[in-house]
């Protein structure tokens, strides 16, 4: 690593490196699927899935730096606790908004091992997230929630799903949406997964009269957007943390096969070709890495302060940065890095996706071109 870290992150990174290699260091020990409930438990276990929670609900009271350490050699590690990162999303918002319940809810779950989901994104609004329709209509004891939501992350193992939904206004708005947490198992939602080829980590919702208590809503009623936009430092840093791990594990592996694979008489790293691109995407995650700690360190010394130019930055640099390093590792290992008995093609499959959830590529530039008064 070449940012400064104390030597108290410096063994909590090693001991996470230790475990990967240990739990998660063959493709049989991973398995197939995105999230391994066996090791996601392990890990909660030994409390680091609490690296984000404070101390009064069980958690270590660590902040971005630490969090982003602990993704990075997850993603470099490959475990399969995709269920992690979704729950952080959530966890972070209730922390921020919720009521001191919620927190015990979602934060003590988060540190025991539960999942959580957030529902956002439906089939008529992705980026533009003011277009939801997804509505829910206060009740005498509560709200009723009827309407779609896709592509939702890990609904199908949560335990608990933040909805954004639309409780006044009409389409296109972004006043009047309000975040409510709904239990996966409540009667009248049904969870439906979509085939991809990452597998099975995202779903369609589908909410029919589904009846949720005055309590569910977190935060203020109409003040939904707001709340998520306070959240984007986390959000943001936690997707960019996970695709520095995973693109110095591509660069890794990639490295390692072509010092090994020889052809006409020398191993093809020794070819200016591929030398020269090992060191463009040598320096490009170096940037990645300076960037991440570097936006990390500056939420934690300001946690209420909203950094839209540089949470959009890193957003942006580190899931580019991850995908041109795992594709430029399939051509270099040639027919080997599409091959399943190698990793890279999971490499591939992982970042490729990366660009487009939390935010695509395109709408993270919009919103830095917009910083500057454009």
């Amino acid at each position: 690593m070449s940012i400064d870290i104390s030597d108290e992150q410096r063994a909590f990174t090693a001991a996470v490196d230790d475990f990967c290699r240990r739990e998660a260091g063959t493709r049989e020990q991973r398995g197939d699927s995105p999230h391994h409930a066996g090791l996601y438990q392990k890990m909660a276990d030994l409390g680091w899935l609490g690296v984000t929670v404070p101390e009064e609900y069980g958690g270590s009271g660590a902040g971005m730096v630490d969090t982003c350490l602990f993704l990075e050699r997850v993603g470099y590690g490959q475990a399969p606790i995709g269920g992690f990162t979704t729950s952080a999303i959530v966890a972070a918002a209730i922390q921020r908004s919720g009521s001191e319940e919620q927190k015990k809810t979602v934060l003590g779950g988060l540190v025991d091992g539960r999942v959580h989901a957030i529902a956002m994104s439906e089939p008529e609004a992705g980026s533009d997230v003011a277009n939801l329709s997804c509505r829910a209509v206060r009740t005498g004891d509560g709200w009723v929630i009827n309407g779609q939501k896709t592509w939702c992350s890990n609904a199908h193992i949560a335990d608990t799903i933040l909805l954004v939904a639309r409780t006044s206004g009409s389409a296109g708005d972004h006043a009047g949406l309000t975040m409510l947490l709904v239990p996966a198992d409540r009667p009248g939602l049904r969870i439906s997964g979509i085939e991809t080829m990452g597998g099975k980590e995202v779903n369609d919702l589908y909410f029919t009269d589904v009846r949720v208590p005055a309590d569910a809503v977190v935060g203020t009623v109409d003040q939904g957007w707001q709340q998520l936009m306070a959240g984007l430092n986390v959000e943001r840093l936690i997707l960019a943390a996970l695709m520095l791990g995973t693109a110095q594990r591509a660069f890794d592996d990639a490295l390692g096969f072509i010092r090994e694979r020889r052809q006409f008489g020398r191993p093809v790293g020794t070819f200016q070709a591929l030398r020269h691109r090992i060191a463009d995407l040598a320096t490009e995650i170096e940037c990645v890495r300076l960037l991440v700690h570097r936006v990390a360190t500056l939420t934690d010394r300001d946690p209420g302060k909203v950094l839209p130019r540089e949470s959009s930055m890193v957003k942006l640099k580190a899931t580019e940065v991850a995908r041109e390093v795992a594709l430029a590792g399939m051509q270099m290992m040639g027919g080997y890095g599409y091959a399943t008995e190698y990793d890279m093609e999971r490499h591939v499959r992982t970042t490729l996706v990366s660009t487009i959830y939390g935010g695509t590529s395109e709408i993270q530039r919009d919103i830095i071109g917009k910083t500057y008064g454009l």
